[in-house]
């Protein structure tokens, strides 16, 4: 059966859309269909990772909610970014930088029920395996949706103190809408901080140990969201955790 993953953080900057982006990545290599669903409407931007711009798209997410389009002509086909390796599909849905476009979601909103029909229709139409929905930071309408209609939650953290309590929250939240899995990942880890006893800190603070915690990384501060780091560095401890998460998502 298709799953919903939602990928999410209470706070920016954690390497959300970045881990979005190298799960599906992952997936699709291994012979997955895979979409992506760029759902911070507000601050948009993992389209970048895949090499793409607002020209590259005919029709945005946005589109689609203001009633322009159907959802399956909002989703592009970017398998071509993971090389000849791979025997899956990934396919984007991106959501406009169009500075109009993200003034009137803020002023006028939506009708948050397509986003829950729009989902189902691009599981139908692109015969998904997996749709990995990249979320807006925090708790938001939407957000909770997508937390509602999601097989697994996947929440990206950072050893930060503000970190730890906007993760207590959306943990609190997932509980009570009954997601099936919450899987936490503890990101840009110092290399001076002992790994084993953030993760014994975390376990002991939300009663679920981190799925892989990923120490700092050089390269991906590097490569700066400019392409897909699995693909790019694919011998990588970065890229190995990356994996060891999917399989654990994907039960490989």
């Amino acid at each position: 059966m298709p799953e919903i993953i939602s990928v999410h953080s209470f706070r920016g900057g954690t390497g959300k859309s970045n881990t979005t982006a190298n799960l599906a990545a992952l997936m699709a290599l291994s012979g997955k269909r895979v979409g992506i669903v760029d759902t911070d409407i507000q601050s948009p931007g993992i389209h970048v990772i895949f090499g793409k711009d607002e020209e590259s798209f005919t029709h945005v997410l946005n589109d689609f909610l203001w009633g322009r389009c159907e959802i399956q002509e909002t989703a592009y086909d970017v398998t071509d970014r993971l090389g000849p390796a791979a025997t899956g599909r990934i396919f984007l849905i991106p959501s406009s930088v169009n500075a109009g476009d993200i003034a009137r979601i803020i002023q006028e909103g939506y009708d948050i029920n397509l986003l829950s029909e729009g989902f189902r229709s691009l599981i139908t139409h692109l015969k998904l395996d997996y749709l990995l929905i990249d979320t807006h930071p925090g708790l938001n309408e939407e957000t909770l949706l997508s937390l509602a209609l999601s097989n697994s939650l996947v929440i990206v953290m950072r050893p930060d103190y503000q970190d730890y309590q906007g993760t207590g929250i959306t943990i609190e939240v997932a509980r009570e809408l009954e997601v099936p899995r919450i899987l936490l990942l503890a990101n840009k880890i110092p290399p001076s901080q002992n790994i084993d006893e953030l993760s014994k800190r975390i376990e002991a603070a939300y009663g679920i140990p981190p799925a892989v915690a990923i120490p700092h990384s050089d390269e991906m501060m590097l490569l700066a969201s400019h392409d897909l780091f699995v693909c790019r560095f694919p011998n990588h401890p970065t890229t190995q955790h990356y994996q060891r998460l999917m399989n654990q998502l994907t039960g490989q």
